[in-house]
């Protein structure tokens, strides 16, 4: 390993109110991705908890709190759940294209769309279309945007765009760092859902071991979908573990039973895993 990725300058944010656990107060610890091993850098703190927002690496660093927990899916072990299965059949049809990281018009109406409904007071609904572009366009690493669109009825043009992931290729994995999806279709339900199981199957057909889903929080609401994956590992204090059957039975059933509410849907945020919030440190 070279000294560029080897030793990489780390700083520090200031305190700022925590986005998932109300009166907490989060802090996070960054470092730039740029060079000729952004690629390398980004794997190795990919493995350790970091996630990535433009030319930026970062992690929770809070003083008092260690809520944010790493968590991947096993995508080589990944067997899907009755409602998996439904939700795979269900959107068989779309088609799912790779694309270079380029924004579009079309990506920047969607995701206001989205964002509209699940995320109507967070701070990334007051980006405009140059605040969407930086957050596609500049990345120092592998990453694309998968696209999913609805067959067209000539089978020729383009259907319409309903979801899009902004994806990093990562040596051991895909690591998902924002997705978003039409919130208002008529029929299609669970979109968010098959766009996790698409890249579980994305990862699989490349070989790769596991699928990044971020910081998973117990306690928000908004989170508890990440433990419906099977076989899903947590980064400890020792490393990735596998997060025991039983817990997860556990988990599952409290995220069923404890749905997002309307509350913690409006809660002032950064967006998923605090995205916008640290591409402007």
């Amino acid at each position: 390993m070279t000294a560029q990725v080897r030793f990489p300058r780390f700083f520090v944010t200031s305190p700022a109110p925590c986005p998932y656990l109300p009166g907490r107060n989060e802090r996070k610890v960054f470092t730039e991705l740029k060079g000729p091993h952004a690629d390398s850098l980004n794997d190795a703190l990919g493995r350790i908890g970091f996630r990535r927002s433009q030319t930026v690496a970062y992690r929770p660093s809070c003083l008092d709190c260690a809520a944010c927990v790493s968590v991947r899916v096993a995508a080589e072990e990944f067997v899907p759940s009755g409602s998996q299965k439904r939700a795979l059949k269900a959107n068989a049809d779309l088609i799912a294209t790779v694309c270079r990281p380029w924004s579009t018009s079309e990506q920047f109406e969607l995701l206001q769309s989205y964002l509209s409904v699940r995320h109507p007071e967070g701070g990334m609904t007051t980006m405009d279309e140059t605040d969407f572009a930086d957050m596609v366009e500049h990345t120092p690493v592998t990453s694309y945007i998968i696209e999913y669109r609805e067959p067209s009825a000539d089978g020729v043009t383009p259907g319409r765009l309903i979801g899009a992931c902004l994806t990093d290729k990562q040596c051991d994995g895909l690591s998902m760092i924002y997705s978003f999806y039409d919130p208002h279709h008529e029929t299609r339900g669970g979109l968010g859902n098959y766009i996790i199981l698409d890249h579980i199957r994305r990862a699989q057909d490349l070989g790769l071991p596991y699928v990044y889903l971020g910081y998973w929080v117990e306690g928000s609401a908004r989170m508890q979908y990440k433990v419906r994956y099977r076989p899903l590992e947590k980064l400890g204090r020792t490393g990735w573990e596998r997060l025991d059957a039983k817990e997860q039975d556990r988990l599952i059933a409290a995220a069923a039973a404890n749905p997002r509410s309307r509350a913690e849907a409006g809660q002032k945020t950064g967006g998923k895993d605090g995205l916008p919030s640290i591409a402007k440190v």
